[in-house]
């Protein structure tokens, strides 16, 4: 199993910037796609970007141009750079490998709001 943790969220200004980090326990993760999720209250969690062990990405239409994935494989870990926050974007932030290979993390909480 993979086990995750999600880090770097907030409290943030419409308009402003987070930079969400998430670090997988096993280097397997290294060698498969690593995935962005949110889960805002009372709706289901939505797929936003991923990227694969080699740099491919892909991205949810609503959050293209806006936010950009990463990652590190030295250190098992993804980035998700978030720009031009909207009230929108408020919501618990998970990561995880694609398949997922264990349970979600806690995630992280990403609040824009004025």
């Amino acid at each position: 199993q993979v086990q995750v943790v999600e880090s770097g969220g907030g409290l943030v200004q419409p308009g402003g910037s987070l930079r969400l980090s998430c670090t997988a326990s096993s280097d397997t993760a290294s060698r498969y796609p690593m995935g962005w999720y949110r889960q805002a209250p009372g709706k289901q969690r939505e797929f936003l970007a991923s990227m694969s062990s080699t740099g491919s990405t892909n991205y949810q239409d609503s959050v293209k141009g806006r936010f950009t994935i990463s990652r590190d494989n030295a250190k098992n870990t993804v980035y998700l750079q978030m720009n031009s926050l909207k009230l929108e974007d408020t919501a618990v932030y998970y990561c995880h490998t694609i398949p997922r290979f264990g349970p979600w993390g806690q995630g992280t909480q990403v609040t824009v709001s004025s």
